[in-house]
């Protein structure tokens, strides 16, 4: 048990531990659902990623959460686990305000994140989500995708 420190305060987790020490439900709660890691991404020959506006079609445009989320690769085997081994290969598509890319590089949460906020309000009233900002994969040719491909919103 964690001593409580003269303030009253407890540390939160996020500030104390590493992403290795955080138990699964830990390392959940960091994610702030806002769906950036849902969409399509296009990436040319040198690297570059370009962010689109093209949703999984698992994604809930209006709550930024998976609809199918334990059982998400029965519906969609691509989908990337993100754990902290898995993590640093993956960093090069991560949104920048994603909570795993902060910690990594060792730096503070966004006040409107849910773990500091107490919910999701304040992050989608940043505009920081893409709740209403996308199209389901299923409406867009491939061919079209190009046409999608938007600035992450921060």
């Amino acid at each position: 048990m964690s001593e409580i420190p003269r303030d009253g305060v407890r540390p939160r987790f996020w500030e104390t531990q590493t992403l290795d020490e955080m138990t699964k439900v830990e390392w959940e709660a960091l994610c702030d659902g806002c769906g950036k890691c849902c969409l399509n991404k296009l990436e040319d020959e040198d690297g570059t990623v370009d962010l689109t506006r093209i949703a999984c079609k698992l994604l809930d445009g209006t709550t930024c959460m998976c609809t199918q989320y334990p059982i998400r690769h029965q519906f969609v085997p691509e989908c990337i686990v993100m754990t902290p081994k898995t993590l640093e290969d993956n960093m090069y598509w991560l949104p920048q305000t994603c909570a795993y890319r902060l910690k990594y590089e060792n730096k503070p949460l966004f006040d409107w994140h849910p773990l500091i906020a107490g919910d999701s309000h304040k992050m989608h009233a940043a505009g920081v989500t893409m709740r209403g900002r996308t199209i389901p994969e299923f409406e867009v040719d491939e061919d079209d995708w190009d046409d999608h491909i938007i600035e992450e919103p921060t």
